[in-house]
C-alpha cells in the first residue's frame, strides 16, 4: 500500500534550487536573445525589410518588369534606387505608391486590392490543437504575403508563446509590457484599453501588429471567475469587439490562435470569418487534429446556446511541413482529400531548409533575399508559399464577391 511521502525541511533548498535554475536559465536565454538581436540588425536593433528588385516589384504589382520600367522613364510614381551595376530596385513603400499610381488611370481599379463597398473585414484564425503543426509560420507568411500584394493587414499574436510577435522584430519579454498585448483589450476589470493603443506598427509597409507574451495567460485565468460573476460581456464576444473597433482601418485580420482550446482560441473562432486548420500529415498529428475537432464542435454548440454567432464564409485545411517524397505522407494527404474534398487546399506548404534556415536570423522567407540560398531550394520553397497563400487571396476574393 502506498503511503503518503511527507517530505522533509531539509529537501526544501533543494525544491528551491530547481526554481531558480529553470529562472536562470530562461533569464540567460533571454539575455541571449536580445544580444543575437543586435548582432543580427544594427546598428538600432531593429528589423528592416529588404528593398526589391524591379522584376520583384513588378511581379507584386502585377505587371510586367518592361512596364514598370517605361513607368519609370515616364517620371510617373517613385523613382528605384539604382546600384553601381545599374540593377534598379524598390522598397514596399515604394510599391504601393506605385499601386497607387497605376489605379489612377485604371478601369477595372485592380491594383490597390483594399476592400470597397460592403466588402467585410477578413477576420482569418490560424488553429491546431497540437504544437508544430507550422501555425506560426502559416500565419506569418499568410500576412507578410498579403502586405507584399497591397493588402491593410494586422496580425494578432494570441499565443503566450509569442513567436508571431518576435519574427516580427520584437521581444516579447524586453519589448512588450505589462497591459500591452489582446489581454488588455478583453480583460474584465477597470484596466482595459482600446485595442488601437495597443497595435504596433511593424517594418513591413501595411503590416500592424497586436503583440504577445505570458501575459495572455491572464485571460485563461480570469475567466472562470468572470463566468461565475456573469460578466455583462460574455468571454467569447470581447475578441471580436476589440477586433471590431479598428475594422475599418484593416482588409484581413490573421489571428495566431494558442495550440489548446481555451478561451482565447474560443474567442478568436467567434471572431473569425474564415477558419485555416494547419495540420501536417503524420497520423499522430491527423489524431490529435480529429481530437481538436471533436472539442471544439462540442465547446462551439455551447457558445453558441449561449449567444454567441459563428458564421464562417470558408473552412480550409493547409497541408504544412509536407515532404512529397514521403510515401505515408502522400497517402495521409490522400486520405484527407477523400474526406474532407475541397475543404483541403489544393497547394501544400512543402517542408523546406529554407523556412528553418530563414528563421535562425528570426526571418520569414519573404524577407530574405534569393541569394542567400540555393536557388533551386529558395525558389521550390517560396511558389509552395505562394501557392498556399495564393489559394486563400483567391478565398477571400470570393468572400467579397469579386470576379475570379
Amino acid at each position: 500500500m502506498l503511503k503518503a511521502r511527507n517530505t522533509p525541511s531539509s529537501e526544501e533548498p533543494a525544491r528551491l534550487a530547481v526554481a531558480d535554475i529553470i529562472a536562470g536559465d530562461g533569464s540567460a536565454l533571454s539575455t541571449e536573445l536580445h544580444a543575437m538581436r543586435e548582432a543580427l540588425f544594427p546598428p538600432v536593433s531593429k528589423k528592416t525589410l529588404r528593398s526589391f528588385s524591379s522584376v520583384e516589384a513588378a511581379k507584386l504589382i502585377g505587371i510586367a518588369d518592361a512596364y514598370l520600367r517605361q513607368v519609370s522613364l515616364q517620371g510617373k510614381g517613385p523613382q528605384p534606387a539604382i546600384s553601381a551595376g545599374g540593377r534598379r530596385s524598390y522598397t514596399l513603400d515604394q510599391i504601393n505608391e506605385l499601386r497607387a499610381v497605376l489605379e489612377e488611370g485604371s478601369k477595372n481599379k485592380r491594383y490597390v486590392p483594399h476592400r470597397r463597398g460592403n466588402e467585410h473585414c477578413q477576420v482569418l484564425a490560424v488553429v491546431n490543437f497540437k504544437g508544430g503543426s507550422g501555425k506560426t509560420t502559416t500565419a506569418s507568411h499568410l500576412a507578410q504575403y498579403l502586405a507584399l500584394h497591397g493588402y491593410r493587414v494586422l496580425a494578432i499574436d494570441l499565443d503566450p508563446q509569442a513567436s508571431l510577435t518576435a519574427l516580427h522584430g520584437y521581444q516579447p519579454e524586453y519589448d512588450i509590457q505589462a497591459n500591452e498585448t489582446m489581454y488588455a483589450a478583453v480583460r474584465y476589470d477597470d484596466e482595459r484599453r482600446p485595442l488601437r493603443d495597443i497595435i504596433r506598427k511593424t517594418y513591413f509597409a501595411g503590416l500592424d501588429l497586436v503583440p504577445g507574451n505570458l501575459e495572455l495567460m491572464e485571460f485563461e485565468h480570469d475567466t472562470p471567475r468572470a463566468l461565475a460573476e456573469r460578466s455583462t460581456e460574455p468571454f467569447f464576444g470581447r475578441v471580436a469587439t476589440a477586433l471590431g473597433s479598428v475594422a475599418d482601418d484593416y482588409d484581413v485580420m490573421v489571428v495566431d490562435c494558442p495550440p489548446q482550446l481555451g478561451y482565447l482560441t474560443l474567442g478568436a473562432l467567434c471572431a473569425a470569418t474564415g477558419l485555416l486548420i494547419t495540420v501536417h500529415p503524420q497520423m499522430l498529428d491527423v489524431m490529435s487534429m480529429c481530437q481538436f475537432l471533436l472539442m471544439a464542435s462540442d465547446m462551439l454548440k455551447v457558445v453558441q446556446t449561449s449567444g454567441g454567432t459563428l458564421d464562417y464564409d470558408f473552412i480550409r485545411y493547409i497541408v504544412t511541413r509536407f515532404e512529397p517524397a514521403d510515401a505515408p505522407q502522400t497517402q495521409m494527404v490522400a486520405f484527407m482529400r477523400s474526406l474532407f474534398r475541397d475543404r483541403v487546399l489544393n497547394s501544400t506548404m512543402v517542408k523546406s531548409t529554407a523556412v528553418s534556415d530563414a528563421g535562425l536570423s528570426k526571418q520569414t522567407l519573404y524577407e530574405v533575399g534569393r541569394e542567400n540560398f540555393s536557388k533551386q531550394t529558395y525558389d521550390r520553397a517560396v511558389e509552395s508559399l505562394d501557392a498556399v497563400n495564393g489559394e486563400i487571396e483567391r478565398l477571400i476574393a470570393q468572400a467579397w464577391g469579386r470576379a475570379a
